[in-house]
């Protein structure tokens, strides 16, 4: 039940998306960890997604992050690691707008952060940002909160340069 809902509004957001990516000519890539594909799954299944989406990076282990990525030393549960995702994967692709992310999907901690800590990195128009969340659930759980928090934040970048809610009146 609550994972059709759930994919029902990442469906929906990625949708929204679709429209302000092909509205405002953005390219758009992703770089993430703990979701493992997910993020980058939802948007492959998007609208017109070859006319807008130019892939992902999945930089599950630590060392991809730096090596790929270049992600600089440190925790990669961070804003800085997370920021450094967003950047990396938009030079190696080309992007306009990235979205990247960072966290400990559960059971076990990670960097000393616990389980459910996700950051959410974003380059657009030139600058990035990075969020921090705290999801509660199973791994599986932490993994759709962090797809659908990364997706309406991805929305919410696009909304400078487009009208986030066109086309749900």
């Amino acid at each position: 039940m609550n994972d059709q809902s759930d994919d029902s509004q990442s469906a929906d957001l990625a949708s929204r998306i679709a429209r302000s990516a092909m509205s405002g000519s953005h390219r758009i890539a992703v770089a993430e960890s703990l979701t493992g594909g997910l993020l980058s799954s939802h948007l492959a299944r998007a609208d017109d997604a070859s006319e807008w989406f130019l892939g992902g990076v999945v930089s599950y282990a630590t060392q991809v992050k730096h090596d790929v990525l270049q992600v600089r030393p440190g925790p990669v549960v961070s804003a800085e690691a997370a920021r450094d995702m967003a950047g990396g994967v938009a030079r190696l692709l080309g992007a306009t707008t990235t979205i990247a992310v960072t966290g400990v999907g559960g059971p076990d901690e990670q960097d000393g952060q616990p389980p459910g800590t996700v950051w959410i990195g974003v380059c657009h128009a030139g600058t990035s940002d990075a969020s921090l969340h705290h999801f509660s659930g199973s791994p599986e759980e932490v993994c759709d909160a962090t797809c659908e928090a990364a997706l309406g934040a991805l929305l919410d970048a696009l909304a400078g340069n487009s009208e986030r809610d066109a086309g749900s009146a």
